[in-house]
């Protein structure tokens, strides 16, 4: 594992570079700016997920790791956080970042053996989180940290990103925040709290009639009347 710090004028960043298809394991460590996570580690959430198989769904049949989201969400747990996905029709500007530990992205990448590159496409992850104050690209198979900028241009970089429909964003908050949905701005939390109640609230007429009525006789009753 090539592991490196770097210094820019905000400060030091931990930054692990890509080993074998090991992402996930630099995008968990890389967002949480330490050597947190092991290969065993993640190997052994694996094996926590599916004890009884042959071939383990969740990781690379080969070791080299290829890990998925359930192994991110099972690490991340044993964090006290939740990977929660991002639906692509919201718009980022819903987002409130100071409640956000960082991002996740999900993107398609080629797939190369030494130099040759074969007809076969990977998932990528990739982790994103803001160091202090400024928010950086901390993709493993970047040589150093890539800096996006502050809270207007993150909010412009995640909207490009998503704008593929290959692409998939999650963020990764405390289980406060998640139980609470506190990583939606107040205006689109009170908005989505609305639209919920106004349709629980929708109900049949029949729905309203008391209990006692006996509609059938109701309909006998009115006849009569009328003849």
């Amino acid at each position: 594992m090539v592991k490196s710090v770097v210094f820019d004028m905000n400060g030091s960043i931990y930054h692990e570079r890509q080993v074998k298809e090991l992402c996930a394991l630099h995008a968990l460590n890389n967002l949480f700016q330490e050597h947190g996570f092991t290969k065993q580690e993640l190997d052994q959430i694996c094996y926590s997920l599916s004890p009884d198989v042959w071939i383990n769904p969740h990781k690379s049949l080969l070791g080299l790791g290829n890990y998925d989201i359930n192994v991110i969400m099972a690490a991340l747990q044993r964090k006290g956080h939740e990977a929660v996905w991002f639906d692509k029709r919201r718009d980022p500007k819903c987002l409130c970042l100071d409640n956000i530990e960082g991002f996740i992205l999900n993107v398609p990448t080629e797939y190369k053996l030494g130099f040759v590159l074969l007809p076969l496409k990977r998932r990528h992850w990739v982790a994103l989180r803001k160091i202090s104050g400024t928010f950086y690209n901390l993709d493993s198979k970047l040589e150093t940290p890539q800096l996006i900028g502050k809270d207007n241009e993150l909010i412009a970089y995640l909207k490009e990103q998503i704008d593929s429909k290959e692409k998939e964003l999650f963020l990764v908050v405390s289980r406060e925040v998640d139980s609470k949905q506190g990583w939606l701005i107040d205006p689109y939390l009170q908005s989505k709290i609305q639209n919920d109640t106004d349709q629980d609230s929708i109900q049949y007429i029949e729905d309203s009639l008391p209990s006692d009525i006996d509609l059938q006789d109701n309909a006998t009753d009115k006849r009569d009347c009328q003849s």
